[in-house]
């Protein structure tokens, strides 16, 4: 066929919103066409750091593409996903949360438990409540948050205060783990139930204090790429490089243990 003059295949491109070289047929590599794709992934609160951190490395390995996390609450997350919600990959913070999305046959395959995380009681560096154990919680003079029952982390305080014997009433109950800390970080509260990790990730804005009740309560993290991911490739490679060994040093540096 004769080749058309410049100035004519210009205007049909420009008309029809697509390049020359596309519109000319031309192919391009496997890289070139994950370019411009978003990979969303719904991941547990308690990883915002080290997915976030994760999520870069994942571009930097695949240029052009974007990661856009939606962190939370793990029950929320998958009452999002159940719903309809464009998701990729899921990873929650107890096998409990994503039983809700692979029952609703919303999971591409069988869920892998990547890390475990266990609780510490949250206080301010001057722990003005002068907590000291678990059973110091249960002093109704004290302000003490905790998760939603609902929520992985609520869940595994009313475990080990129920290992502990003990009962607290909280003064608030958040829907997600950074929300709770954040209370004890304000000063609003004078203990909160949290991760070991998520203590470890404020620095010095708040102080940790274990118990032994947690080894009764630790919560197993999976993780799934979603039978309805916009990009199913992507995703794959997603949980590979969470699965991988440099996802495992990112996370065991952020204080989650090896399942």
């Amino acid at each position: 066929m004769e080749r058309l003059p410049r100035s004519v295949r210009v205007l049909l491109a420009a008309a029809l919103g697509t390049s020359l070289t596309l519109a000319a047929g031309c192919g391009s590599t496997g890289d070139d066409s994950s370019k411009g794709k978003t990979l969303f992934v719904f991941a547990a609160a308690s990883l915002t750091e080290t997915f976030t951190s994760l999520g870069k490395t994942f571009e930097a390995a695949h240029p052009g593409v974007k990661v856009k996390f939606n962190f939370g609450g793990s029950s929320t997350l998958a009452q999002q996903i159940t719903q309809g919600a464009p998701a990729d990959v899921f990873a929650a913070a107890s096998p409990a949360t994503m039983k809700t999305v692979t029952d609703a046959k919303d999971a591409a395959g069988a869920p892998t438990t990547f890390v475990r995380n266990r609780l510490e009681i949250a206080v301010p560096p001057s722990n003005p409540g002068k907590v000291k154990a678990l059973k110091d919680l249960t002093n109704p003079k004290l302000k003490v948050v905790e998760c939603a029952p609902e929520v992985p982390c609520g869940a595994a305080a009313l475990k080990a205060l129920a290992a502990a014997e003990l009962k607290v009433k909280p003064v608030s109950q958040e829907q997600d783990v950074k929300a709770a800390l954040t209370k004890v970080q304000l000063n609003e509260a004078d203990a909160a139930l949290v991760y070991r990790t998520d203590v470890k990730s404020a620095g010095g804005k708040v102080t940790g204090i274990d118990f032994p009740e947690a080894a009764q309560a630790i919560n197993d993290y999976p993780i799934a790429t979603l039978a309805k991911a916009p990009q199913p490739a992507l995703a794959k490679e997603f949980v590979q490089l969470i699965l991988s060994g440099q996802g495992k040093s990112v996370l065991q540096q952020a204080g989650f243990e090896s399942p």
